[in-house]
């Protein structure tokens, strides 16, 4: 990594990394070498201690001797609580460390502020609770041949008080979903963007899904429509602990609902309608059919649950289609 240090800055493009690189891709065109690539991880927070164990996740990566990588935290907190904690990590860990200040306690600010400053050929986005494997980087970088976007899965970490149900169904870890052979959104918690082609497609994260949840399905979902090529990358892991208080029926009913609701604005956005009663009838429909699978398998503490969370994400999708917007 570059040299260490925090730098605190606004939210104007850096484009340093890139340049650098591009200088040392020139110097290196004749000699065979692979050429050096630059990448801006970024890790949006909001008042979160866990922090450090990110950053220091970041600084464990084993990377090619080709990679560059310059960290961002964008603390999206009105004080901006994580500063001394990126200074810290910044001398501890020999970062090259960039520190945001994006105020609003709306995450699609934070995220933004990233997608604006980055200067390099990369954009990674890691959460501020997650923890990256050592060959994450490496990981998603081998599979951006012929891609734009890559995602990564989130593997889920509980605790010990965590129920049997809970561990059984693995619902909070994430992997991303083909739908017809292809995928058609994600999540911003494991990705590798390549900033040509965001930039190109001139797409932010909408601040209307900031504060409810859903604003990453809105923006992969509009990347994809935009002609975007998303790709997986099975090995490169990222783990994320369930704290306590989403360890939940409650939490995951009112996630399903959210997702259906993210869902069904995606699709009605890219096909440019207010609602669509042809898709809120097939969701209802589908939503019917959940139901009788949680009543057949009521017998079963993960059975019933699943079914009635797979039924909550598609009533929130008949909700939606039929043009009612809810915030559960």
């Amino acid at each position: 990594m570059d040299t260490p240090g925090l730098a605190e800055t606004g939210t104007q493009p850096a484009r340093s990394a890139a340049a650098s690189c591009q200088a040392g891709a020139e110097a290196l065109a004749s000699t065979g070498a692979p050429a050096p690539i630059a990448v801006d991880i970024c890790i949006c927070t909001f008042q979160r201690p866990q922090i450090e164990d990110a950053i220091r996740s970041v600084a464990a990566q084993a990377l090619p001797p080709n990679v560059r990588v310059r960290l961002t935290i964008a603390d999206n907190s009105i004080e901006g609580s994580a500063r001394d904690a990126a200074a810290q990590a910044a001398k501890k860990y020999t970062l090259d460390l960039d520190f945001l200040h994006a105020p609003g306690a709306n995450i699609s600010i934070a995220r933004n502020a990233c997608l604006d400053y980055a200067g390099g050929d990369w954009i990674a986005f890691l959460d501020d609770d997650e923890t990256a494997s050592p060959g994450w980087l490496a990981a998603l970088l081998a599979k951006s041949g012929g891609a734009d976007i890559v995602f990564g899965p989130v593997q889920a970490i509980y605790g010990a008080e965590a129920p049997a149900w809970l561990r059984a169904g693995d619902f909070h870890s994430a992997r991303v979903v083909y739908c017809n052979g292809r995928i058609d959104t994600g999540y911003s918690g494991n990705v590798l963007m390549r900033r040509s082609a965001v930039e190109a497609a001139n797409i932010h994260f909408d601040l209307a899904y900031g504060i409810s949840g859903g604003e990453d399905t809105m923006f992969f979902g509009r990347l994809a429509a935009a002609g975007l090529r998303l790709a997986e990358a099975p090995e490169a892991l990222a783990f994320e602990p369930v704290h306590e208080r989403r360890a939940t029926f409650q939490w995951l009913a009112r996630r399903s609902l959210r997702s259906g609701q993210s869902h069904a604005a995606m699709g009605l956005a890219n096909s440019g309608s207010s609602i669509s009663l042809s898709r809120a009838l097939l969701s209802a429909a589908k939503t019917g059919v959940c139901l009788i699978g949680a009543v057949m398998a009521a017998t079963s503490a993960l059975g019933w649950r699943r079914w009635l969370l797979r039924g909550l994400l598609h009533s929130g999708k008949a909700l939606r289609f039929a043009g009612v917007k809810i915030n559960p």
